[in-house]
């Protein structure tokens, strides 16, 4: 699966060469994430779909964290934004929306009830 995420985490992020070995590593990282929070009862491939967008959309937020903005091209046109840390959020969640049905809770916490 692992080509496969960075075959689509590279279409989405526009990524040059010069951002080859980032986008590897994040995707390797994004792959094992995931995997690591899916159910016991639930395999990569039962989800391969949402599986390999979510880990190519993490692996391009991680990216486009780093870069302070998204940047997509298009022949010769290049649109650049520049709210690097929003739109990575926005993809994270649309990651975190995707998985869901097959993944246990991102975070969990204890709240304290004054009595």
């Amino acid at each position: 699966m692992q080509e496969e995420i960075l075959t689509l985490a590279r279409t989405l992020s526009g990524a040059g060469e010069d951002e080859e070995a980032a986008l590897v590593l994040l995707c390797k990282a994004a792959e094992k994430a995931w995997t690591g929070r899916l159910r016991e009862d639930v395999e990569p491939e039962e989800c391969r779909e949402a599986f390999l967008c979510a880990a190519a959309l993490f692996a391009v937020a991680g990216l486009s964290a780093s870069r302070g903005g998204m940047q997509f091209t298009a022949g010769d046109v290049s649109v650049t934004e520049p709210e690097g840390g929003k739109n990575a959020e926005a993809l994270r969640r649309e990651a975190e929306r995707l998985m869901e049905p097959y993944v246990t809770a991102a975070e969990f916490r204890f709240r304290g009830v004054r009595g």
